[in-house]
């Protein structure tokens, strides 16, 4: 089984996102067995909080469904637990290698990379541009599924 964590900075968005994206990509293809498929933050600003409304309702609008969410934060337990640690921006990609020691073993890879592009999944809390963070997200996902 591979194991996947998707991480952003608060976990109310493009990591939260992610996840019920890549659980709903894996289902629809009748893999949901080969993975194991979470998210978190790299911040406490959200710790606790919900979904952010924008984001459950671009998941409603592509018909993904999702489950009932509260942001929680990275452990030092999830290094050993996941066998990729995705982050969605190189902020994300600092903010973990410093939280998980330089990352020894090779986990924490930025979304995009499996597409073939260095840049970052645009942030809608910044643009309010959920249908772009949605495209990031799906080209990613799709380029991940594809290599595992």
């Amino acid at each position: 089984m591979k194991k996947i964590l998707f991480v952003c900075h608060g976990n109310i968005c493009r990591s939260v996102m992610a996840e019920y994206m890549m659980r709903y990509v894996v289902e629809q293809t009748g893999r949901q067995d080969e993975f194991l498929i979470d998210s978190k933050a790299a911040h406490t600003d959200d710790i606790g909080s919900e979904m952010y409304s924008q984001a459950r309702r671009k998941l409603e609008e592509k018909g993904i469904p999702y489950g009932h969410h509260r942001a929680t934060l990275i452990s030092k337990q999830d290094y050993d637990k996941y066998d990729i640690l995705i982050g969605m921006d190189s902020e994300n990609i600092i903010d973990m290698k410093r939280f998980w020691n330089q990352d020894p073993d090779g986990k924490i890879v930025k979304l995009m990379t499996f597409a073939g592009e260095a840049r970052s999944v645009k942030d809608p809390w910044y643009t309010g541009d959920f249908e772009a963070t949605y495209w990031d997200l799906e080209e990613g996902i799709r380029a991940l599924l594809s290599c595992s």
